[in-house]
């Protein structure tokens, strides 16, 4: 317990690159136990989740030289329940997309009540 990605508020978000390009199938998600936090609550635990994919992945630096930034697409919304198994695998809707991804982004839009941060454990990204 505690030995999480955090990040302040509700609200955050990573970029994963991933060691090859991916065709990807479904990611999962991983928080505590009640029964393991020293609290007695998983406040902290993400909500409402998004999942994109885009090819340049963190493209801020190539915005800044006047990069051309491609669109990012939506792969699936989710809901991590705090009431179900603390690991969470949620179907992305890859046939939109039949190619491969170097990067996938994951927004968490809130979390269960935790005001001041939002705790991750583990992420794992599936495909081919």
């Amino acid at each position: 317990p505690g030995n999480c990605w955090a990040f302040k508020g509700h609200q955050g978000q990573v970029v994963i690159r991933l060691p090859a390009r991916v065709h990807l199938t479904a990611i999962t998600v991983q928080h505590i136990t009640r029964e393991a936090s020293p609290s007695g609550t998983i406040i902290s635990a993400p909500k409402d989740i998004a999942v994109f994919v885009s090819l340049l992945g963190t493209s801020g630096g190539d915005l800044a030289l006047g990069g051309n930034r491609e669109e990012e697409t939506l792969l699936g919304m989710f809901t991590y329940n705090t009431e179900k198994d603390p690991i969470q695998t949620f179907p992305l809707k890859n046939m939109l997309l039949p190619r491969a991804f170097s990067h996938v982004k994951l927004l968490v839009k809130s979390n269960w009540g935790n005001p001041w941060y939002t705790c991750i454990y583990r992420v794992q990204v599936h495909g081919k």
